[in-house]
Order: structure tokens, then C-alpha cells, then sequence
């Protein structure tokens, strides 16, 4: 164990400037967020944009989109496992530990948006009331949390294993992968239920909101990876075979496609139907009146997520590096917009009374943001530099007869 932790720290602390560069630049975002909350924590919700009107906004908007990136990890678990398809299989490890750092991001920008956070006790059975199972937010905090759970379960073991150069257990690991794919679906439907639940809301309510959230997450956390695994691939050993980025990119066309879709069937139905309820979609597209703050994020979005498709449609555009990695920065961006600002705002705004307040993030609300995302890259960064030595096998269990000292990773 001493030798494990002691090497450990000696790979986590090594590296290239670039490296310890982008360490340093999270731990200075980090300290920024950390400090602009106390601030918060202090003054209150207040020095946020969110009023009585707008009650949910950036904070829960990333909620969203980075539960829809945690669930996409099932897009290589399915070809890996259920398919056995090696060159993703080499690489699932990955996908898993990016859901770990999405779910850790998910649960502090839930915890921020919370005005009270000392009376979060309250969700802990027995000392509190969680109100299962009559509450959709009970299952939100349950399922967030058994994902969360399985993944880190999941990697450590097979982790373990390869540490110790042994065959992991798979009648006891297959069962819990497999496992892990409804749990995966699971998170974002729920999360979608604590939507479609609101009867008051129209732009929420509605039953095609879960698929449109799935489709949409299997595009998103996908992106993600492929521009990681290409820094993995330059950067480190680690082979990551242009075959599983392709059929990565591929998937991704096809759950795009599905995305668009659903959103055309959205839009279709609020237009031709004609009914009050348009208002909301109206807001969104075109504004109402001089009230069109949110207009351009709309058409960009939808800009994005065309494009996107389009390339990575083509087997061309789709296996061409500039081109792919183009498209993959479009379909962050667009689900990343459709997913916060063009969810959230028109399903609250105009409000039950007809009130129409422009919602704005305040530069709180961003220096808060911005320091969860850097947990949450932090926490992938160093998951992923002590991962990928025990995957290369540079970094193993010594043999009682040996006391060799590992050499840290470069990268």
C-alpha cells in the first residue's frame, strides 16, 4: 500500500510544463469559485440573477447538461461488453472515469443552487426526510448516487486487477456493467420526470422530453471523449485505434439525427397546434416583443447541432481529424446551449402570471461555474494520469522479490 501511494503521488505530481500548467490553471479557477460561493453563501441567492420569477438558471442548466454527459458512457460500455468490440473495450475505462467527474460536478452544482446548504441534511435518511419514494428528486438523488457508486466500483476493480496483473472477475464485474447501463438511462430520465412532471410548465411537460435528453446526452459526453482520447493518443502510449473514434463519431451521428428529430416534432406541434402554450416556444425562437434575450443562443444551438450532424453524416468529414474534431466543439456547444439556456428559460419564463423577466447568469454565477468545472476536470486529469500507466503496464504491484521503484509518467 505504502508503495502504491507513494508512487502514486510521484505520477499524479509529475509531468510536462503544459501539465502543471493546466493544474495550476484549474486550482486558480477552484480558489475563484470557492471564494465567489462564500460570498454567495454569505449574501444569499441574491447576488445570483435567479428571482421569483426564474428560479432555476445556470446552475441547474449545467445540472442538466453534465448528467446527459455522465449517462453517456453507456456509448462505450454497449459496444465494449454487450458486443465485445476490442478497440473500444481498450478504451471504456475512459468513458467511465468521465462520468465520475460529471457526476461529482452534477451533485456541486446542485449543492450551490441550493440557498441553504447547511439544511442539505435534510435529504439523508434517518437523520432527514427524503421522501421516497413520492418524490421525483428522492430518485434523482438516488439514482445520481448508485451510478456514481457503480463507476467508481467498476474502475477501481478493474484498475486493481490490472495493477496487480491478474484477470479481473467477471462473474462478479459483467453483472454490475451490465447492470450500470439502466442505471445510466435511468439518471437522465429522471432528471428529464423532474421536468415533464410539471403540469405548470408546457415547454416541459411534455413525454418526449426523456428521449429528446438521451438522444441529445449520447451525443454530448462522446464529444468530450474524442478530443480526449486524440490528447491521449499524442501525449501518451496509450493506443487508441482510429477505428473506435470513427465508430465512436458514427454513434454519435446517428443519436444526433434522433435529436433533431425530436426537437422538429417539438416544434412542429406548438406551431401547427396554435395553442397558448406556443408562448414559450415563441420566446425561445423569436422573442415576444422587445423581450428576445435568448433568441441568438437558440439559432446557434440549432446552427450547431445541424452542422455537426452533417459531418459527422459524411464518413468523409467524420474520419478526417480537422473536420471531426470541428464537429465535435459544435455538438458540445449546441447541446451545451439547447440543454441550459434554451431548456431552462422558456419553461419559466413568461411565468404563471404572464410576467416576462430577462434572466441574465450574473458574473457570480459564472466564477462559481467555472471553479465546479474545474473540480471536475481536475478530478478527470489526475483519474486519467494514474490510470493510463497501469493500463500501459508501467505501473504494476512489485513482486515480493523486487522493490524497483515505478517511473513516473511523463505525459
Amino acid at each position: 500500500m505504502n508503495y502504491f501511494i507513494r508512487n502514486s503521488f510521484r505520477i499524479l505530481v509529475s509531468g510536462s510544463t503544459v501539465y502543471r500548467l493546466w493544474l495550476v490553471f484549474l486550482l486558480v479557477l477552484i480558489a475563484v469559485g470557492t471564494l465567489t460561493y462564500v460570498e454567495q453563501y454569505r449574501e444569499g441567492l441574491i447576488v445570483t440573477a435567479l428571482r421569483d420569477q426564474v428560479t432555476w438558471g445556470f446552475y441547474i442548466g449545467n445540472f442538466t447538461f453534465l448528467v446527459g454527459v455522465a449517462a453517456a458512457a453507456i456509448m462505450l460500455v454497449i459496444p465494449a461488453y454487450v458486443y465485445n468490440w476490442k478497440p473500444i473495450k481498450e478504451i471504456v475505462i475512459l468513458g467511465e472515469l468521465l462520468a465520475i467527474s460529471a457526476i461529482i460536478m452534477c451533485m456541486l452544482f446542485v449543492s450551490v443552487d441550493i440557498g441553504r446548504i447547511d439544511r442539505f441534511w435534510h435529504l439523508i435518511p434517518v437523520l432527514g426526510n427524503l421522501n421516497f419514494p413520492l418524490s421525483l428528486m428522492a430518485w434523482d438523488v438516488i439514482v445520481l448516487n448508485l451510478y456514481l457508486f457503480l463507476n467508481v466500483f467498476i474502475v477501481s476493480y478493474l484498475l486493481y486487477a490490472q495493477y496487480h496483473n491478474r484477470e479481473y472477475p467477471k462473474k462478479l464485474l459483467i453483472p454490475l456493467i451490465l447492470f450500470s447501463i439502466p442505471v445510466a438511462i435511468g439518471i437522465h430520465t429522471v432528471t428529464a420526470f423532474l421536468y415533464n412532471g410539471m403540469v405548470a410548465r408546457p415547454f416541459w411537460n411534455a413525454s418526449i422530453l426523456a428521449p429528446k435528453f438521451l438522444a441529445s446526452a449520447f451525443c454530448s459526453g462522446p464529444a468530450i471523449l474524442l478530443i480526449l482520447l486524440q490528447i491521449l493518443r499524442r501525449h501518451t502510449r496509450l493506443e487508441v485505434k482510429d477505428e473506435a473514434i470513427w465508430k465512436i463519431a458514427e454513434l454519435m451521428a446517428y443519436a444526433m439525427f434522433i435529436n433533431l428529430f425530436l426537437i422538429g416534432a417539438e416544434i412542429f406541434k406548438e406551431y401547427y397546434s396554435g395553442s397558448h402554450h406556443l408562448l414559450f416556444t415563441e420566446y425561445l425562437y423569436s422573442g415576444i416583443g422587445e423581450h428576445n434575450a435568448i433568441v441568438g443562443y437558440a439559432w446557434l444551438a440549432m446552427f450547431c447541432n445541424i452542422v455537426s450532424f452533417l459531418l459527422f453524416l459524411v464518413p468523409a468529414t467524420r474520419r478526417n481529424p480537422v473536420t471531426l474534431n470541428i464537429g465535435a466543439v459544435l455538438i458540445y456547444t449546441g447541446i451545451y446551449v439547447d440543454k441550459g439556456i434554451g431548456l431552462i428559460i422558456p419553461g419559466l419564463t413568461p411565468d404563471t402570471l404572464g410576467e416576462i423577466y430577462e434572466y441574465t447568469p450574473t458574473t457570480s454565477e459564472v466564477l462559481i461555474s467555472a471553479g465546479i468545472f474545474a473540480v471536475g476536470f481536475l478530478v478527470f486529469t489526475l483519474l486519467v494520469k494514474l490510470a493510463v500507466p497501469i493500463m500501459l503496464g508501467d505501473f504494476n504491484a512489485p513482486s515480493s522479490a523486487s522493490t524497483e521503484e515505478v517511473a513516473p509518467a511523463t505525459a
